[in-house]
């Protein structure tokens, strides 16, 4: 305890968790800011900057080995200014000097990042990401490696400002770099569909050898490309393939925790057996959504359990009592990557009977070798029919018995020390799980999901705006940092989703700010796209507006396709413009690596084959049976607003929109095309079974 009193430092005053864990560090770090900058500057020093997260296992690796180390941390504290990020409240940094590092270093970027900066005008001239204590994995150690970088920055300061000048050029080209002069086409979209299936591991599924991510945005996409084609005779059933196989793969596999639920964020081998077990919010969140969505596409019963399943754990273990949702479960406990998670056959044994035991082990591999450090990590290794087969027992049975087993290990599991929570409440992950739990609400027949996506908005609407302004970050009370392009732009796109599961004018209301905040402080109105920081934000040394997905979808492409959405559904010609002149400014990007611009292929699919949108009016009740209907469909082109008909002061074209006194009826658009209203549920569903062959194609606005 005195050893804490002693070395506490700048950190201890802050709200993530990440920089938390390092306030009882004997390095003295500081928080990114002015005052660190301004004394790197007075004092001659360059600055040592570290961007981590409380869940990457690496970073606490590196923190054990280096920054508790007290001559470690002296040489730090003599050479250096240290400044440390947590890269999810301030995506905006890791942004700058992820992108510095691979131009520097001609290699990938992660975590932890460590970046050597000129504090003159924050250019970094070195970096890497994990450096060992000692020299090893061909690395020098790392004291070695900033005792020589300090003597570089001392003696060569005049050729470090001019690589840092030519850094700066080589951001503004990259800035540059798309043209809005392209003619937006499908050509793009097709590209895409073609590489992934060049890269479709049709034996494990997904995408290329190891490490294997599930690549969300693209299995999206590939849903999507096969239901735009399923009604005529190019109907693409590779693609339902390619998505069913993987989604397949993942839930079986040890990418997906088979007793709590949820998944892990990616598996370090080509057939999803052994995950890196941290699990993230930004991740569960949209693979909720999609393994929802594949479900009413499919029927497949796995979807339903795995969707249902993943829903359960986010509202237990990763829902705070303020109804929104924390950021992530980490990797390690009590020291050790996966120890929560595995088991010893012998631990098993004692939990369970006989009779459960034996499907159970069968079904799940204890049959086997171990397959994680000497135990096991559970994972679908026997299809039920072998199990069944095998041990001449009636299914039925056996399914429960196995059912029971995993709820017996699931409550022994929760008595050990469980991995740390990240409890800070990011806007934009939280965009990205109400947006889910819309979608899940209504595919999975399960109101709660809803509910709980409705009152995570309400915290929100109410709690993260400061000054009609939205904000990011928010833990132990306290609302902090302005919001970025992903805020904004998920949230938008959230709100339309949550619109259809739950009419609300609020919602559409939030929406509009939204919308309008994106245009007048984020969007680049000379050149097309959505710079990454606002316009008022602090000055850093480059402003990104970066396109491609990313661990997230883009940001400029959620943006564009949700700023046309409602730009068709209010008639709002500013959003449909800066939604279009986006797509013009992605060309090039979207032309030379479709696969890594998705969420823009999506917002150029729906520019060229516009939305259809459905307004129903009527009676609560009754306007209500027909969206829960039509909403059982996998369209994912269609939104489908059930608006009461006492709901009045509508903005825009909705306010055209009306229902005659005492009866229902239903306008569907696509794009500003509308036709004659429709005064019954068959006339409805008929019109809906038309989606596919009429539409725009012509590209135009």
């Amino acid at each position: 305890m005195e050893r804490n009193r002693k070395h506490r430092n700048r950190l201890a005053g802050e709200t993530s968790p990440y920089l938390l864990q390092h306030a009882d560090n004997p390095v003295d770090w500081y928080p990114w800011g002015e005052e660190a900058l301004e004394t790197a500057r007075k004092n001659g020093k360059p600055v040592l900057l570290s961007i981590g997260y409380s869940a990457c296992h690496w970073c606490h690796v590196m923190a054990h080995e280096s920054f508790e180390d007290e001559t470690t941390a002296a040489l730090m504290n003599r050479l250096f200014v240290n400044i440390k990020v947590d890269r999810e409240e301030r995506p905006d940094i890791d942004k700058i000097y992820q992108t510095a590092q691979q131009l520097l270093t001609q290699r990938p970027g992660g975590w932890p990042l460590t970046m050597f900066i000129d504090p003159d005008e924050q250019r970094p001239f070195f970096g890497g990401t994990y450096f060992p204590n000692e020299a090893r994995y061909g690395m020098p150690s790392f004291k070695d490696l900033i005792s020589r970088v300090a003597t570089y920055y001392q003696e060569h300061r005049d050729e470090i400002h001019s690589q840092g000048r030519q850094l700066d050029d080589i951001f503004a080209r990259l800035s540059q770099a798309a043209s809005g002069d392209g003619e937006l086409s499908a050509a793009p979209l097709d590209a895409a569909r073609q590489q992934m299936a060049r890269e479709f591991d049709r034996e494990y599924g997904g995408f290329g050898d190891a490490p294997k991510f599930p690549q969300t945005t693209g299995l999206e996409r590939l849903l999507r490309h096969w239901r735009d084609r399923a009604h005529d005779s190019s109907a693409d059933l590779e693609s339902l393939y390619i998505v069913t196989l993987t989604l397949t793969r993942m839930a079986e596999g040890g990418l997906y925790d088979h007793l709590g639920g949820g998944f892990y964020r990616y598996c370090v081998d080509r057939r999803w057996h052994i995950p890196h077990f941290e699990k993230m919010l930004y991740d569960n969140g949209p693979l909720l959504a999609l393994y929802s969505q594949a479900f009413i596409a499919t029927g497949e019963p796995l979807f339903g359990k795995v969707a249902n399943e993943s829903a359960d754990w986010l509202l237990a273990d990763m829902r705070s009592p303020d109804d929104t949702f924390y950021a992530s479960r980490d990797a390690d406990s009590e020291g050790e990557e996966g120890r929560f998670y595995a088991w010893t056959r012998e631990e098993v044994r004692e939990l369970l009977s006989a009779e459960q035991y034996e499907p159970f082990a069968r079904r799940f591999g204890l049959t086997g070798e171990p397959n994680f450090e000497g135990k096991w990590h559970l994972l679908v290794r026997e299809s039920l029919a072998d199990t069944v087969a095998a041990l001449n027992r009636p299914e039925e049975e056996l399914c429960e018995d196995i059912e029971r087993a995993r709820e017996l290990l699931l409550a022994a599991r929760t008595a050990r020390v469980a991995p740390e929570r990240d409890e800070k409440q990011l806007t934009s992950w939280n965009a990205l799980t109400i947006r889910a739990l819309a979608i899940a609400g209504t595919c999975l027949a399960r109101p709660d999901l809803v509910a709980a996506a409705v009152e995570a908005t309400h915290f929100l609407r109410d709690r993260m705006m400061r000054d009609d302004r939205l904000l990011a970050s928010y833990k132990d009370g306290a609302a902090r940092f302005q919001a970025y392009l992903d805020d904004h732009a998920f949230l938008l796109d959230a709100m339309l989703h949550l619109m259809q599961v739950d009419w609300d004018t609020r919602h559409l209301e939030f929406a509009r700010r939204l919308a309008d905040t994106l245009i007048d402080h984020f969007y680049d109105r000379e050149a097309g796209g959505f710079f990454f920081t606002a316009d008022d934000h602090e000055t850093l040394m480059h402003r990104p507006k970066a396109l491609a997905d990313e661990s997230m979808p883009s940001g400029n492409g959620i943006a564009a396709l949700a700023l046309q959405r409602l730009g068709f559904l209010l008639g709002e010609k500013r959003y449909l413009e800066a939604a279009e002149n986006t797509l013009r400014y992605a060309t090039e990007a979207m032309t030379q690596h479709p696969q890594a611009h998705m969420s823009l292929l999506t917002a150029l699919e729906e520019y060229l084959n516009h939305p259809e949108i459905v307004i129903i009016r009527g009676d609560s009740a009754e306007i209500a049976e027909w969206r829960d209907a039509a909403l059982k469909i996998y369209a994912p082109r269609r939104l489908l607003f059930a608006i009461p008909a006492d709901c009045e002061d509508l903005p825009g074209a909705l306010a055209e929109r009306r229902a005659r006194r005492g009866a229902t009826v239903a306008y569907r658009c696509v794009g500003s095309q509308c036709s004659l209203p429709l005064e019954s549920f068959d006339a409805l569903a008929a019109d809906l079974a038309e989606t596919g062959k009429v539409g725009n194609t012509t590209g135009g606005q």
